[in-house]
């Protein structure tokens, strides 16, 4: 499984494709998170990805726990962010194991990418500490611009995966209500929910248009409002820990 993960390293540089929308939406939504939760929390997260949200956690967080399956993953990481506070656990998500409880998990673009969503989503109610919160941010199937090449007769489904999906090692997409019944179905009870970045043309047209930051920006931020149009999803939820 090790060396799978690892070949899905040339997706998360910045010639990728599609580093234009991920560089926008991996430094909004940490900020939305933070903003919420005290400095002086624990968190736990899974995964380092490109490693913006990883590099921007850590130097908000009393204590910073991320699981990496990857050692590609890592050793780029620590290569970009040397002076990051993070402590790496290297694993995988489903045999990761420890008796701490986080005040924190962020589930930050994983549930495209595992076997089990369901299963992965039970097994870290274990890992929250009474009153904590969870944050899951995954790819929306029904964003605006999808609906609309799905109307133009672009897409056929709106569900499928795309070039950038697949390079990305993305097993699914999610829609407002898909996410909502798998977590509700792991126990999770849903109490925010929100849009990560409203773009309303394909990547490539974005990109022609030289918008400013301050555009870009408005997009994430009218996003926040309308989860069901958004590049992506956001949502909190929190669990029984008795």
């Amino acid at each position: 499984m090790s060396s799978s993960l690892n070949d899905y390293l040339g997706a998360y540089s910045g010639a990728f494709r599609y580093s234009f929308d991920n560089e926008i939406m991996l430094n909004w939504y940490p900020q939305r998170i933070m903003a919420g939760c005290v400095a002086d929390s624990s968190l736990l997260e899974l995964g380092i990805g490109h490693g913006y949200t990883t590099c921007r956690f850590s130097e908000h967080f009393r204590r910073h726990v991320v699981i990496e399956g990857a050692e590609s993953v890592i050793d780029q990481f620590q290569q970009q962010y040397p002076e990051s506070q993070a402590e790496i656990a290297h694993g995988f998500f489903e045999e990761f194991d420890t008796d701490e409880r986080f005040d924190v998990i962020v589930m930050g673009f994983v549930l495209e990418h595992v076997d089990d969503p369901l299963g992965l989503l039970k097994r870290y109610k274990r890992f929250l500490a009474p009153g904590g919160r969870c944050f899951v941010a995954v790819p929306n199937g029904e964003s605006l611009h999808r609906r609309f090449g799905h109307s133009a007769g672009l897409l056929r489904d709106m569900m499928a995966l795309g070039d950038g999906d697949l390079a990305l090692g993305h097993k699914r997409l999610y829609s407002v209500q898909s996410l909502e019944d798998v977590l509700t179905r792991a126990g999770h009870q849903v109490v925010h929910r929100e849009g990560i970045f409203l773009k309303p043309l394909t990547t490539l047209q974005m990109q022609s248009l030289e918008l400013s930051e301050t555009v870009l920006e408005a997009m994430c931020m009218v996003g926040v409002h309308y989860p069901e149009l958004s590049c992506a999803l956001l949502f909190e939820t929190k669990v029984d820990c008795a």
